[in-house]
């Protein structure tokens, strides 16, 4: 392993997110009052955008992420990419060079490159004036670039977390509705073939009313600590080091929301409790693994190896959401979702239904999966997955990111409302500073703002997509 630091590397590409770490937790204890703030605008539920025949996309970070959602935006027909920006000027231009060559051969000829500096973004937007920005960076720039982005009249699509703070999400929706520009925080798990299945059959209403979710991001990422200089590991693990609460809570939560309707019509997150265990694993990690003067020996890690949070929601219901990207163990989402009738559980896909599931089990007392599930999946795969499983082959985590991708880019086409709308992306995201506020007071109940101001009672329900 490489045992040398760039400190100046290191310094630029935490600096602000050592400004939001700083802030602590303690900040989301004043959430209450801004439920009070007024519209800026227009509510965005149910928004849907003016037609776009072509969609013209500016790419912000094209070192991890970035390269895969590129890639499969710009083999779409009415597309084009129009700009690239990335601190580093190989990856700009190695990615531009490759855009170049997709589609058919006119559509994405004329990118203009930025590279070079911290705010090469914000002189991007000025000139070029993208119709949609997609922000895949470090999680501290989300909330700055969406925002920007929105006020220069851009739709903003960022990777998760949407924000850091309760603050800079109230910022995201007080300008979303503004502006009347689309913010979408791109959950893409809410795409996988097991979580499209289970929100049609929850819309069928098979397991009767939803009670109970189960939601985590479990995946251990320790080998990031050697990502010193670029990519992911050089600006997350101070996060480790200085958070302690539920730092990615959207993979999990993000499809158990929506099988709950929250935010929608039915219901609404209320309360959340959190707790973490005991920090050692990242610490003993850099202990055996670098020389005692090296940066990661250096940091007090303070983040439990493994959170577990509750969410109480307006009606009673609980959602359960653990994240543990330190301890080894086998990767999860958990994706349960307990109903009157029956549950559906995932890691492994499996089923269990009152009366029991037709030529696979007797009762509720035994697991339908594996080959059992074939006549399941037969009758309530998702139209959607169905339409586009084989379009979106490839395009990165079993075909989810494409299908997110593809709804995208017909939303905007068609001008309809998107999936996911800016205010669940504020509600899943707010989970991470209502963890870190509820961890650092022993456990207290910490109250979710209504990032819509009492409107989802009005808001409908994410449609069974055909």
């Amino acid at each position: 392993m490489s045992n040398n630091l760039n400190r100046r590397n290191f310094i630029r590409k935490t600096s602000l997110a050592g400004a939001a770490l700083s802030m602590g937790p303690l900040m989301s204890q004043t959430t209450v009052e801004y439920s009070e703030r007024p519209f800026m605008h227009k509510y965005m539920g149910g928004f849907a955008a003016p037609k776009l025949e072509t969609v013209r996309a500016a790419f912000i970070g094209v070192g991890n992420r970035g390269p895969s959602h590129l890639k499969f935006f710009a083999g779409l027909p009415g597309t084009e990419v129009v700009a690239i920006c990335d601190l580093y000027e190989d990856l700009a231009k190695k990615w531009g060079d490759e855009a170049k060559k997709i589609g058919n051969g006119k559509q994405h000829q004329n990118i203009k490159l930025y590279y070079g500096g911290e705010n090469k973004w914000r002189t991007m937007l000025d000139e070029v004036k993208p119709d949609v920005v997609f922000v895949i960076t470090n999680w501290a720039n989300h909330a700055p670039m969406v925002i920007e982005s929105m006020k220069k009249g851009a739709h903003a699509f960022t990777e998760v977390p949407m924000a850091l703070t309760i603050d800079e999400t109230w910022d995201i929706v007080d300008t979303s509705e503004a502006t009347g520009k689309h913010c979408m925080m791109m959950e893409n798990v809410n795409y996988a073939r097991e979580e499209l299945m289970y929100l049609n059959m929850c819309r069928q209403g098979v397991i009767g009313e939803p009670l109970h979710a189960e939601a985590a991001y479990i995946h251990e990422l320790r080998f990031q600590m050697e990502e010193q200089d670029r990519f992911t590991g050089s600006w997350r693990t101070p996060h480790y080091a200085h958070r302690n609460g539920n730092l990615y809570p959207t993979h999990g939560l993000g499809p158990v929301a929506q099988y709950m309707n929250l935010a929608r019509t039915e219901d609404n997150f209320g309360t959340l409790v959190s707790y973490s265990t005991p920090a050692r694993g990242r610490k003993s990690y850099a202990e055996k693994n670098y020389p005692a003067d090296h940066n990661w020996n250096k940091l007090d890690f303070k983040g439990g190896d493994l959170n577990t949070s509750i969410v109480k929601t307006h009606l009673g219901r609980t959602i359960m959401i653990q994240w543990d990207e330190t301890s080894p163990r086998p990767y999860s989402r958990h994706n349960l979702i307990q109903g009157t009738k029956g549950i559906l559980a995932g890691f492994p896909t499996r089923i269990a239904l009152e009366g029991g599931v037709e030529g696979a089990t007797e009762n509720h007392h035994q697991w339908a999966q594996g080959e059992q599930l074939a006549a399941i999946y037969e009758k309530y795969d998702h139209p959607l997955y169905k339409r586009l499983n084989q379009a979106a082959k490839g395009s990165g985590h079993g075909g989810m990111d494409g299908i997110m991708m593809y709804r995208i880019v017909e939303c905007l086409q068609k001008g309809l409302p998107l999936d996911q709308n800016v205010y669940e992306g504020a509600f899943w995201s707010a989970v991470s500073p209502l963890s870190e506020a509820s961890v650092a007071n022993g456990g207290m109940p910490q109250a979710f703002p209504d990032f819509t101001r009492g409107n989802w009672t009005s808001t409908e329900p994410l449609k069974i997509i055909s």
